[in-house]
């Protein structure tokens, strides 16, 4: 009896250490998927923004940002077509959206399905989502890889028409920014760009 006892702490100890070594495997691909996303963040980060665009004031806000440490971004936003390529950041205040752009909180993470929300500012990296078009390709780099989005539609919209956040069946993500882009002063209207999950197209 002693021996099958031993016999099956024995079991119940290789079992214990193999899953031990499951769980550091685990931590350790987390942590280099996490170390990848940071790095392709820094990279768009540092990659030296067309800032043609940009208001005076926003490029000096974006330049002091950089000197300040601070959490990696989420993800990483491209949209070849119109040069943008950004880190997005989490919570949309105002230090994040001097140094990218950033998911707007109550919507979905950036790995899950549903509706994700992205800010940005009309006179910094959101500029050129003036020339968009139905189509576009949008690309989110996250920790769990690419996904790739095409715009489905355009809005103008009021600040309080908060429906275009609203939840969705299919994956999506909602650029928002203020209009017009070049209105002096406190833009009184919303611009919004909604782009679909390529693989939600195909089920759909």
């Amino acid at each position: 009896m002693r021996a099958g006892l031993k016999r099956s702490l024995g079991w119940v100890e290789a079992g214990l250490y193999l899953g031990g070594l499951g769980l550091l495997a685990a931590f350790a691909l987390a942590l280099l998927e996490g170390e990848r996303l940071r790095e392709a963040g820094i990279d768009a980060f540092h990659a030296a923004p067309d800032l043609s665009l940009w208001d005076a004031q926003r490029i000096r806000a974006y330049e002091s940002s950089l000197a300040v440490e601070a959490a990696p971004p989420l993800a990483v936003l491209n949209i070849g077509r119109l040069g943008i390529e950004v880190p997005v950041y989490d919570g949309a205040d105002d230090f994040n959206l001097n140094r990218g752009v950033a998911r707007i909180a109550g919507t979905a993470a950036v790995d899950a399905a549903g509706n994700l929300g992205i800010a940005g500012h009309r006179d910094g990296f959101f500029r050129a989502l003036k020339d968009v078009e139905i189509g576009d390709r949008i690309e989110l780099l996250t920790g769990q890889g690419a996904r790739n989005y095409s715009v489905s539609s355009i809005d103008i919209v009021d600040p309080q028409d908060v429906g275009v956040l609203a939840p969705t069946e299919a994956t999506t993500v909602t650029l928002v920014t203020c209009y017009p882009f070049y209105y002096v002063g406190q833009a009184p209207k919303r611009y919004i760009v909604k782009a679909i999950a390529e693989h939600s197209l195909d089920v759909h």
